[in-house]
């Protein structure tokens, strides 16, 4: 390829860090819904920046590799000119990748901060326990009062529902009592492994009414493609009536 070819290489590269960091903002239609929780809102925009970067290098990549396919074919058996080095060009495959890797990480890891931001539980308005076990999944709601024995189990047969408050903040600890599970909402661009023996926490909120599908995203067992939930997002007054009814379940079983 000749050098003037390679006068588009800084281009790309401004043009790759610019869709690789993109803005708050989301391409319209471009892979998840937005606005369904406040994990889409820190990970959409980076999400579909990284898809758009990719595409770029994919094309360009494309073009370096049919160029010489085309414009150096063999034209007669006169041996080919031979070219031991080309500094701009090693340089430029050299840098270009660090800076688009570079930006990457520095978006990823300003997005992951935020998403795995927890409130402390004293503090927490709403904390739900979510227990991963083969294979089915259980959910305590452990709001302050009366709430702290409120739970659903689920089986494989009758996959459980978790309710959430509309627009409230949510914190979830995550365990496990036999093998490694994958608490995952596709929907919600969110998942967290339950592993034994270590809680790990997990913080958002439900933006938008509707029944979304959960599942375990890590092999588990024979049964792991039965590991299913469902998420319910409700209006603040639904979620209370519906806590109260667990309550108000647990109590008469125990009366």
């Amino acid at each position: 390829m000749n050098r003037h070819a390679f006068k588009s290489l800084p281009a790309l590269s401004l043009a790759t860090v610019f869709l690789a960091g993109c803005s708050r903002k989301d391409v319209s239609g471009i892979g998840f819904e937005e606005g369904l929780s406040s994990v889409n809102d820190q990970s959409l925009s980076l999400w579909q920046g990284a898809w758009i970067a990719a595409g770029v290098v994919g094309v360009f990549t494309l073009i370096l590799i049919m160029w010489p396919v085309f414009f150096h074919r063999k034209k007669d058996e006169n041996f080919p000119k031979q070219t031991q080095y080309n500094i701009p060009v090693e340089l430029a495959y050299t840098i270009i990748p660090l800076i688009i890797v570079a930006v990457l990480f520095y978006f990823t890891v300003q997005r992951e901060s935020e998403i795995v931001k927890v409130t402390p539980e004293a503090q927490a308005a709403h904390v739900i326990e979510v227990i991963g076990f083969q294979w089915s999944w259980q959910f305590i709601y452990k709001d302050a009062g009366d709430y702290k024995s409120a739970k659903v189990t689920g089986t494989p047969a009758q996959p459980p529902t978790l309710y959430l408050p509309l627009g409230e903040r949510v914190r979830f600890n995550l365990n496990a009592n036999d093998v490694v599970h994958g608490f995952w909402i596709p929907a919600f661009m969110i998942q967290m492994q339950n592993l034994p023996g270590v809680e790990n926490h997990l913080e958002f909120s439900a933006d938008k009414i509707g029944t979304y599908p959960g599942r375990c995203n890590i092999l588990c067992g024979r049964n792991h493609s039965q590991m299913l939930f469902s998420v319910k997002v409700v209006t603040p007054a639904e979620y209370e009536s519906y806590i109260q009814a667990l309550v108000a379940e647990e109590k008469a079983a125990k009366a």
